[in-house]
């Protein structure tokens, strides 16, 4: 199904990567061991890119997705998003930043269960503080987007494992971030369902958005146009 384009309330940036890294480590004290799960990652994402990060288990991806996604900070390093150095900012400025310039989609969907798909899909505007009224219509533009006009009533529950992802892909949307990052976005999905969700992720894509997407399933992979390979902590190789 096609996807009909939303405007962006974001003004044109320059032409500044979406996200930079510099030399970014990161090291968890376990006892009296310690972690070295990035070993000194450095890359460029361009803004309006699509990328796969890929690896084995406890190869850095994950890792590297939450320093990205300011969930977790660096030990050392630099880390410039759309322009910003956010090395050193404090948790309420790296919660505003999530809150604003970010947009997560989870393998377990994380949806409010009690909840329908609009109040879902209207969650990150809830904490932004905008008005019950303008919230509900982007919340409906959104489902919309995503071919869930019909279901905002529903509860996730009442949906298939695709259609609560399309809801989580809605909900990524609803600050008009300018960075998506996607842990596993198929994972819990078939086959026939996943290249559905990635052709909406492809379609976003075009229409400006950066995504950063760790996958292990190298199908899944082939959708982004760059693929970051993982290993101890660091880039093994880039292709794309």
């Amino acid at each position: 199904m096609p996807m009909t384009a939303i405007q962006s309330n974001r003004k044109p940036r320059g032409r500044e990567p979406e996200a930079l890294l510099e030399d970014i480590r990161k090291i968890y004290t376990m006892g009296s061991t310690e972690v070295h799960a990035l070993a000194g990652v450095s890359v460029v994402f361009e803004h309006g890119s699509f990328w796969a990060i890929l690896g084995t288990s406890g190869s850095g991806k994950s890792t590297l997705l939450n320093v990205l996604g300011c969930l977790d900070r660096p030990t050392s390093g630099r880390y410039l998003l759309q322009g910003r150095d956010i090395s050193s900012l404090d948790d309420d400025a790296l919660s505003e930043i999530r809150l604003r310039n970010i947009g997560f989609i989870f393998q377990s969907f994380n949806l409010i269960q009690q909840s329908t798909v609009e109040e879902n899909i209207q969650l990150p505007l809830y904490y932004q503080g905008v008005d019950a009224e303008s919230s509900s219509r982007r919340a409906r533009k959104l489902a919309a987007l995503v071919g869930l006009e019909d279901r905002l009533h529903h509860r996730p529950m009442e949906l298939s494992g695709g259609q609560q992802q399309r809801v989580a892909i809605a909900r990524s949307l609803a600050n008009d971030p300018g960075l998506l990052l996607a842990d596993e976005p198929t994972g819990n999905l078939d086959s026939k369902t996943s290249a559905e969700i990635m052709r909406l992720l492809c379609d976003l894509n075009e229409q400006g958005k950066t995504i950063i997407m760790v996958t292990h399933e190298p199908d899944i992979a082939a959708f982004a146009h760059k693929r970051l390979y993982m290993k101890d902590g660091a880039i093994e190789r880039l292709e794309g």
